[in-house]
C-alpha cells in the first residue's frame, strides 16, 4: 500500500480545502472557467494563496464573473475597485477582468463556445501526469503556451504561458498532483 501524502504546497486550510476540492477537477462550467483565466492573471508575481484568500471579495466586486455584467463595468467602477484593500490593487490587472470579459464576449458573439474551445488545447481530455516530486512539475507547456498566445490576440490581458498552464491545473485540465497524493487520478481508483 502506498504511503499517500497531500501535495506538498497545499499547506494550511484554505490551501488544503481548495487542493482537495478544486485543484485538478475537471471543470467545464463557463463562468467558473472566467473567474478563474481572470483570477490565475491576478496572481502575476505574488502566490496563489493572496488570491484564495480575496477570492470571495473578487466574486463580489465582478458580479459573481459573469462576463456580461463585468463587461458592462465602468472607469468608474474599476476605480472604485482600486480602494477596495479586500482586491489586489494593481489598475492594470483589476482592468485586464473586464478587457478580459468583452474579449470572452467578443469570441462568443462569433459564436465559439469558450468552454470548448480552452478545453480544446488539451484535446478536449484531461492531461494526467506522474510527478513523484516537485522539482518535475513544469511552469508552461507548448499547450499553456499556444493558448496565451491564442487569448492575447483575442484581446485578453494577464494570460502569459505561465498564467494558462496554472489556469489549466486548477481547472483540471492538467492533473499535476504528485503521485502520492490522494487526489491523483491513480489513487482514486478502487
Amino acid at each position: 500500500m502506498k504511503d499517500l501524502q497531500t501535495c506538498p504546497w497545499a499547506q494550511g486550510d484554505i490551501y488544503i480545502a481548495y487542493h482537495d476540492n478544486e485543484w485538478g477537477v475537471p471543470n467545464r462550467n463557463r463562468n467558473q472557467l472566467f473567474e478563474k483565466i481572470c483570477l490565475e492573471g491576478q496572481q502575476a508575481g505574488l502566490s496563489w494563496i493572496t488570491v484564495l484568500k480575496k477570492r470571495d471579495n473578487y466574486r463580489k466586486r465582478f458580479h459573481q464573473f459573469k462576463p456580461e455584467k463585468v463587461a458592462a463595468m465602468t472607469d468608474a467602477d474599476i476605480a472604485d475597485c482600486l480602494t477596495d484593500a479586500g482586491l489586489i490593487r494593481h489598475a492594470g490587472k483589476l482592468e485586464a477582468i473586464r478587457k478580459n470579459a468583452k474579449a470572452w464576449l467578443a469570441m462568443e458573439a462569433q459564436g465559439i463556445d469558450m468552454v470548448e474551445w480552452l478545453w480544446a488545447f488539451v484535446g478536449n481530455e484531461i492531461k494526467v501526469n506522474h510527478l513523484k516530486n516537485m522539482s518535475e512539475a513544469q511552469a508552461q507547456t507548448p499547450e499553456s503556451q499556444a493558448m496565451s498566445k491564442a487569448l492575447k490576440k483575442a484581446g485578453f490581458g494577464f494570460v502569459g504561458p505561465t498564467t494558462c498552464y496554472a489556469f489549466m491545473q486548477s481547472m483540471g485540465m492538467v492533473n499535476d498532483h504528485m503521485t502520492n497524493c490522494p487526489c491523483h487520478p491513480d489513487n482514486l481508483k478502487a
